[in-house]
C-alpha cells in the first residue's frame, strides 16, 4: 500500500469517527438551554445566563489542555490520545443524563472539556500524514465528516429529545461517541518524511519562537478565536430564538434544524473550499471567506420566521465551511511536522477560548439588548477578522507570496 493510499484509509477512518463525534455533541447542544429548565422553575433571563456559561465552560478546560494534549501527541503519538478523549468524552456525556442541577451538569461539562480534543486532534493525526500539496482537499475532505455528523445531529437529538427525553438522549449520545474511540483502533499511525536532517522534536519554547517570527501566522492563530467568538454567540441561545419566531411546539426538533441549516452549507462547500485554497492561496481564501461570512449573517437581525433564519444559516454554512480545513492547511505549511501537534494545540486552544467568550458573550447581549444585537455583533466580528488578516497580509507580503 502506497502512502497516499495509507493516508487516504486512515482520512475514511477518521471520517467516520469524527461522524459520530460531532454528531453526538450537536444532539445535545440544540436542548441544552431547554434541559436546564426541567431543574426548576427559572426566569427566562437566568435561563439565557446560565445556558451561556454552562454551554462555555467545556471550552475552559478544552483551552487549557489543547496545547499539551498537542504535545503529548506529538511526543508519544496521537493516535493514543484519540482513543483517550474518546472514552473520556463518551463516560462525561452519560453521566449528564442523570444529573438533577445546574451544577452538577456545569460539572460534568467541564470535564467534558479536558477530554474534548477528539476532533482538533484528528486534524493534526491526518496533517501530519499529509503531503503539503493536497492538504486543502484532504482536510476539506475530513472537515465533511464532522459536517455531516453536526448535520444530522441536531436533528436527531431534537428528534430523540422530544419522544424520549433529555436523560434518554445523552446516554445513547455517549455510546456514539464510544464508538469513536473503538474506530482509532483500526488507523495506522504514520508521519510524512521530511528533509534529512529535520528535527524530531521541539521544545515549547521553540514552538512559540516559531510562531512569534511569523506574524501571518500568529494573525491566522489569533483570527481563530474572533471567528469562534463569532460563530458561537448565537449557538447557546438559538433555541429560545426559534421559540420566540415558531412557538413552543416541537421546539427540541426546529432547532435541530435551525442548527443543522449551517451544517448543510458547510458540507456542501468545504471540501470545495479546501482545493481552490490549494489552488489560489490558504491567506487570500480565508479573508474573502470572512467577509462572505460576515456580510451573509447580517440579515439575521431582522428575520421575522424560522424559515428565513434557516435560509440564513444555510448561507453562513456555505461561507464559514472552508474556514477551519484551510486554515489547518496554511498552518500544515508553516509547521514542522515535530511540532504540528502543538501549534495546532494552540489554535484549537485559542479556537476554545473563543468558545468560551462567544456563548456568554450571546447569552449577555440578547439577556439585555435582544437577540438581534447578537447576529449584528456576529457579523462586525467576522468582517473585522477578515480586515485584520488582510492587514498582517499587506504588512508582511514575503511570508504569503507562495500563498497566494
Amino acid at each position: 500500500m502506497n502512502q497516499q493510499a495509507r493516508v487516504m484509509r486512515n482520512v475514511w477512518i477518521m471520517w467516520f469517527a469524527n461522524f459520530f463525534v460531532a454528531g453526538s455533541m450537536t444532539m445535545v447542544m440544540p436542548f441544552i438551554s431547554l434541559y436546564i429548565e426541567t431543574f426548576g422553575h427559572f426566569s427566562e433571563k437566568y435561563v439565557q445566563h446560565w445556558s451561556g456559561i454552562t454551554f462555555a465552560v467545556t471550552f475552559v478546560s478544552a483551552f487549557a489542555f489543547s496545547p499539551i494534549w498537542g504535545k503529548i501527541g506529538d511526543r508519544y503519538g496521537r493516535k493514543k490520545i484519540l482513543i483517550i478523549c474518546g472514552f473520556g468524552m463518551g463516560l462525561s456525556i452519560f453521566l449528564m443524563g442523570h444529573v438533577h442541577s445546574v451544577w452538577q451538569l456545569l460539572l460534568l461539562r467541564f470535564l467534558m472539556g479536558f477530554f474534548s480534543g477528539f476532533i482538533p486532534m484528528s486534524q493534526a493525526f491526518i496533517s501530519t500524514q499529509t503531503p503539503k500539496e493536497i492538504a486543502g482537499r484532504v482536510l476539506g475532505t475530513l472537515q465533511t465528516g464532522s459536517i455531516t455528523g453536526s448535520l444530522l445531529g441536531p436533528m436527531l437529538g431534537g428528534l430523540l429529545a422530544d419522544s424520549l427525553g433529555y436523560a434518554t438522549t445523552f446516554k445513547w449520545t455517549s455510546i456514539s461517541i464510544l464508538v469513536s474511540a473503538l474506530l482509532v483502533f483500526a488507523t495506522k499511525e504514520f508521519l510524512i518524511e521530511e528533509k534529512k536532517g529535520s528535527k524530531t522534536h521541539y521544545s515549547s519554547k521553540e514552538v512559540i519562537t516559531h510562531i512569534l517570527r511569523n506574524p501571518v501566522l500568529l494573525t491566522v492563530l489569533l483570527i481563530s478565536a474572533l471567528v469562534q467568538i463569532a460563530h458561537f454567540s448565537i449557538q447557546p441561545i438559538l433555541s429560545l430564538f426559534v421559540s420566540d419566531l415558531h412557538g413552543p411546539a416541537n421546539i427540541a426538533f426546529y432547532s435541530g434544524i435551525a442548527f443543522s441549516a449551517a451544517g448543510l452549507g458547510n458540507l456542501l462547500m468545504s471540501r470545495t473550499w479546501g482545493k481552490i485554497a490549494d489552488k489560489y492561496g490558504y491567506t487570500k481564501i480565508l479573508v474573502i471567506l470572512l467577509f462572505l461570512a460576515g456580510i451573509v449573517y447580517l440579515p439575521g437581525a431582522i428575520v421575522t420566521n424560522l424559515w428565513q433564519l434557516v435560509i440564513i444559516r444555510f448561507a453562513l454554512g456555505i461561507t464559514i465551511g472552508g474556514i477551519i480545513p484551510v486554515r489547518i492547511a496554511y498552518i500544515r505549511q508553516e509547521a514542522p511536522i515535530a511540532m504540528q501537534g502543538e501549534v495546532l494545540g494552540y489554535n484549537t486552544s485559542l479556537r476554545f477560548f473563543g468558545n468560551i467568550i462567544g456563548p456568554m458573550l450571546g447569552g449577555f447581549i440578547s439577556g439585555y439588548l435582544g437577540f438581534s444585537a447578537v447576529f449584528i455583533s456576529t457579523s462586525a466580528l467576522l468582517i473585522l477578522s477578515g480586515i485584520i488578516l488582510l492587514g498582517s497580509i499587506h504588512r508582511h507580503p514575503k511570508l504569503s507570496k507562495h500563498l497566494a
